[in-house]
């Protein structure tokens, strides 16, 4: 199922970016500024919103999302920068970037803690990190059925876990968290951090 769901990615998540997330994507990445890393872009459903930066650099591990994401890169003005690269190791110097972009993504990386270090390493000190994910619930009943639905979510959707509490592991992580909004009684949420300026 991991092979396919590269190729039904865009077409499973159509209803729902026209419902709502075209909307809250575009509201949060364009508040990136600067040099900008994206984390896991996917089929590139971000690329058209960025305005004010200098240029993006953006991972994704998986090569046939990669493929389908090139189409759209030849609509932009702006300079973007593929590369097939983990958020665990990612492959840039430290005090990099101005802003980080994060949507949809932390639900599939293996090992978020480490993930989130390396984005703070490669961050200039006070830079952005914008995230748009879908958590687990503080609704008791809604994380028991998002606990139990998580390993045969994981293997028809290439990895991904209902019930990660990205929202903690951003505390944990030492970001800055400036702003949080809940979307669908909170099972997404937009959060908005800064680097610390001094580690």
């Amino acid at each position: 199922m991991a092979g396919l769901f590269p190729h039904i990615y865009d077409t499973a998540m159509k209803p729902l970016e026209k419902m709502r997330f075209e909307k809250i994507r575009a509201g949060l990445v364009r508040k990136a500024q600067g040099k900008v890393l994206e984390i896991g872009f996917g089929t590139g459903a971000n690329f058209r919103y960025y305005q004010n930066v200098e240029r993006v650099d953006a991972i994704e591990p998986n090569p046939a999302m990669g493929h389908q994401a090139v189409k759209r890169i030849k609509k932009l003005r702006i300079p973007m920068y593929l590369y097939q690269a983990k958020a665990e190791q990612l492959p840039f110097v430290d005090n990099s970037f101005d802003s980080v972009v994060a949507t949809l993504v932390f639900c599939t990386i293996p090992d978020p803690e480490l993930a989130l270090q390396e984005i703070r390493r490669v961050s200039k000190p006070g830079a952005k990190f914008l995230l748009f994910e879908h958590v687990k619930m503080d609704q008791k009943m809604m994380g028991k059925t998002q606990e139990a639905l998580t390993p045969i979510w994981k293997k028809l959707c290439d990895g991904c876990h209902l019930n990660r509490d990205t929202l903690g592991l951003v505390k944990q992580s030492g970001w800055d968290i400036q702003k949080v909004t809940s979307h669908y009684d909170g099972l997404f949420l937009t959060i908005e951090c800064q680097n610390p300026r001094v580690f």
